[in-house]
């Protein structure tokens, strides 16, 4: 099987850079973020109407209206499934996704599947993992004010340890992992895709590194608004607002940016969590002093 990159990480990490840099790619398209996956894996145990159930559950999902999709293909494609299986049906909706943009490769950026890859690759075996990782302290100065933020630092943190932990728990099981470092992404872009390439043994094309060229037509497909649990509504505009960085080359000075926009008390209760992993990840911390 044609190995599918599929990007994950804790959110603020550099999930979009890394996707939009793929898909600018001749031969890849990556879709807004799906979601679905976990809920349609779980439904073909407890649906006796299966291909209902995908459906149900893929046109329903949050962002369904950012794949800017012929729902009426989608049908007629999974009812053709004999027999019905998840991963085909996976295949027929992603197949699809790329053939509206003319390439025959596809690939998935949804953060949070960092906690559901090993079931991933359980239906999908061509899946290859990218995990980005990003200081978690610029993380949580991004992510804080955002309406998927959590509430604290300290959440934050707890947050970016555990799922990070988490997927390192799920790596000792998987056929394809890579971990990707958000500053190595943005220093070094052309060693670090070309280390992705080797990954999804896919040919190396400096299209990638021009990614910011069509960043802002691609991020076009953000059309859905979603609505919170509270009652707020995030509208599209807002949702494309958070990425507008990505219509410029990586920029070198969105790293360490906690060294001067996180207070010192707040870097004291972020490291008091996170300390140990940030060490273990060559981050510096008050208590190593150094890269």
């Amino acid at each position: 099987m044609i190995p599918a990159p599929f990007i994950v990480g804790t959110g603020r990490c550099g999930t979009t850079l890394l996707r939009l840099m793929l898909d600018a790619h001749p031969l890849v398209a990556i879709p807004p973020e799906t979601h679905f996956i976990p809920q349609v894996i779980s439904a073909r145990r407890r649906h006796l109407r299966p291909r209902r159930a995908f459906l149900k559950a893929v046109t329903g999902a949050p962002f369904w209206l950012d794949n800017r999709m012929d729902v009426e293909e989608l049908k007629r494609r999974i009812w053709a499934l004999r027999p019905f299986r998840v991963g085909d049906a996976l295949r027929a909706f992603y197949g699809l996704y790329a053939e509206g943009r003319g390439k025959p490769r596809w690939g998935d950026k949804t953060p949070n599947y960092v906690l559901h890859m090993r079931a991933i690759q359980e239906v999908l075996p061509e899946a290859r993992f990218i995990h980005l990782i990003r200081d978690g302290r610029d993380v949580a100065l991004s992510i804080k004010d955002l309406w998927f933020g959590p509430a604290t630092f300290e959440e934050a943190a707890q947050r970016w340890v555990s799922w990070i932990e988490e997927a390192r728990r799920q790596a000792t099981s998987l056929n394809a992992y890579l971990e990707v470092r958000y500053e190595d992404l943005v220093l070094r872009p052309e060693e670090t895709l070309r280390k992705v390439c080797d990954l999804l043994e896919l040919p190396w094309d400096e299209a990638m590194l021009d990614y910011h060229l069509k960043a802002e037509e691609r991020l076009e497909e953000m059309v859905q608004p979603m609505r919170l649990s509270a009652g707020r509504v995030i509208e599209a505009a807002e949702r494309k607002a958070i990425h507008t960085l990505t219509g410029q080359p990586p920029r070198q000075d969105r790293i360490k940016v906690w060294q001067t926009e996180m207070p010192a008390a707040e870097q004291e209760r972020f490291e008091r969590i996170a300390g140990p992993l940030l060490s273990e990840l060559g981050y510096e911390t008050r208590e190593s002093g150094s890269l």
